[in-house]
């Protein structure tokens, strides 16, 4: 995942904004009892998150993979005062993880978690967003993509995590890599579709940044 020196990647972080205190909590306590921890956004990528949302200014907000709530908050600080966050993810043993830190943030009352299958929740789902965050299995992005486009207010910006694979997506593909085939095809539809304009940012494991024409 680290495709610039580490060196450079603790020069940027000592150079962009501080990361909030009960994000650092967050953040230790993940590494502390969480399986993976590396699937945390972290302290620069979280500070990009919350920059575009404060740049957005969203009231409604989806994200797509929970894990234990660090990127919902960042997104959560360019929310508006009337606004709504709705996060979704399968993993019920990090519920209450999740939120024990959402009702400790300003936002706890405006965050709505759903336990279960992306794919089942956001049909039902009726609401119009300003902002997503793609962030689950990657095996599934092409069909969140198609949930959420029509989803989206005019100018909407949808953020899609992981696209450059820890640069799997230029080697030759394993006939068994299902997440590789998929992210190469979710890149190229991204580049593709009419109904956005899109750019790949290479921000830690690659954040695209697509708006709602």
């Amino acid at each position: 995942m680290h495709f610039i020196s580490q060196e450079l990647e603790d020069y940027i972080e000592q150079h962009s904004e501080n990361e909030p205190e009960l994000l650092a909590k967050l953040n230790k306590e993940t590494y502390q009892k969480i399986l993976l921890p590396r699937m945390l956004s972290g302290h620069f990528q979280g500070r990009v998150l919350s920059m575009l949302s404060k740049l957005i200014r969203p009231v409604n907000i989806l994200e797509i993979g929970t894990y234990t709530g660090y990127a919902a908050l960042c997104l959560c600080e360019g929310m508006q005062e009337n606004g709504q966050l709705h996060t979704i993810d399968i993993k019920e043993e990090l519920i209450d993880f999740q939120r024990k830190y959402f009702d400790m943030s300003p936002w706890g009352e405006q965050i709505f978690q759903h336990l279960g299958e992306a794919v089942n929740i956001i049909p039902d789902l009726d609401l119009k967003f300003d902002l997503v965050f793609i962030d689950a299995d990657k095996e599934n992005y092409l069909n969140y993509w198609e949930m959420i486009v029509p989803k989206m207010n005019k100018g909407g910006i949808i953020l899609s995590d992981n696209v450059l694979w820890s640069g799997k997506i230029l080697e030759p593909v394993h006939p068994n890599d299902v997440s590789t085939k998929v992210l190469l095809e979710y890149n190229q539809l991204l580049k593709n579709d009419p109904r956005v304009e899109t750019v790949l940012l290479p921000i830690r494991d690659g954040l695209t940044v697509s708006r709602v024409l």
